[in-house]
């Protein structure tokens, strides 16, 4: 029995430091290609300060809109990923994209990610960098939330929103994280910490990005170099761990009946007639039908819709918009 307990004691021992072993192999080799890799780190945006940390802000374009282009969540780097929709709109108009703390250029910020915090910064980045609302907001999926709420505290600076398989807040409230979906969020980005991504690059980021043409071949490695490096860290932890309280702030105020909104609903020939596509198609016509002007369109992709159909979603917006005046 003594023998026996003395061999499991070993084995135990001998995973123990073969696990250590391998976590200080990850990190290091992680810490490695972060210092190569930062040189390829220089933007060409606007870098504004905020209670001593820095929020990027990309800008281009002319025109009399300004269409403000808001990442979903984990979408590491934003001013890449969206480029092949944003540069679109950019040709006749003015586009800005406010990269969230812990996104892309911007610093880690480390705070809870409350909805007030996240929209004065968006807000103050946006103007501190010269972009004067009102604005046309492109939100995509979990910006829904920051969206509406920004429509419901200041009408006046949100002209229209368009609403990239946005979630709305409700369903955020209604589908509230469960001890182990937080455990779990928790876990992820301890490991990221460690630079675990550096061996799931199809998870890290969308191969989709790197599929296509919108990016040059220098661009597709700053991509992949900010992907790794920002991979769900701090902040977009806490985002998602804030979903329901953000999203219930949202729920207690009025409808924002008056700011025009076009739902773009993503959908695939494997998933359109599931429950789930049916349900945020329901959600959406519901919602549209509480509001002055809305309309709801369905667009064949996959939920990060700008990768798969930039050129429909260009039309149907200006459409929209254009109907406005």
């Amino acid at each position: 029995m003594r023998k026996l307990v003395s061999i499991i004691r070993k084995i135990v021992i001998y995973c123990f430091v073969l696990l250590l072993l391998s976590v200080m192999t990850i990190f290091t080799y992680h810490q490695y290609w972060l210092s190569k890799e930062a040189d390829l780190l220089k933007s060409n945006g606007t870098i504004v300060n905020i209670m001593n940390k820095d929020i990027h802000v990309y800008k281009e374009g002319e025109g009399k809109e300004t269409f403000v282009f808001m990442s979903g969540s984990g979408i590491a780097a934003p001013v890449y990923e969206m480029k092949g929709l944003y540069s679109k709109f950019s040709k006749e108009n003015k586009v800005a994209i406010v990269e969230r703390a812990g996104y892309g250029y911007s610093d880690i910020f480390g705070d809870t990610r409350d909805i007030d915090t996240i929209l004065e910064q968006t807000r103050t980045g946006l103007k501190d960098s010269g972009s004067q609302p009102p604005y046309i907001l492109v939100p995509h999926s979990i910006s829904g939330i920051e969206s509406i709420y920004w429509a419901q505290k200041y009408p006046e600076e949100v002209k229209a929103i368009i609403g990239l398989d946005i979630g709305l807040p409700h369903e955020y409230v209604d589908h509230k994280l469960s001890a182990v979906d937080s455990l779990m969020f928790r876990g992820m980005q301890f490991l990221t910490t460690i630079g675990v991504q550096r061996l799931l690059p199809h998870v890290t980021y969308d191969p989709e990005v790197l599929k296509q043409s919108f990016l040059t071949n220098k661009e597709k490695k700053i991509f992949k170099a900010i992907s790794n490096k920002k991979a769900f860290n701090q902040d977009m932890k806490n985002e998602i761990l804030q979903t329901y309280d953000n999203a219930k702030k949202s729920t207690e105020l009025a409808l924002p009946n008056s700011t025009p909104i076009l739902f773009l609903s993503a959908y695939t020939k494997q998933n359109e007639h599931a429950d789930f596509t049916k349900q945020k198609n329901k959600n959406y016509e519901a919602f549209s039908d509480q509001l002055h002007v809305s309309e709801v369109q369905k667009i064949e992709g996959k939920h990060s819709i700008y990768l798969y159909a930039p050129e429909r979603i260009y039309e149907l917006t200006t459409d929209f918009i254009n109907e406005l005046e």
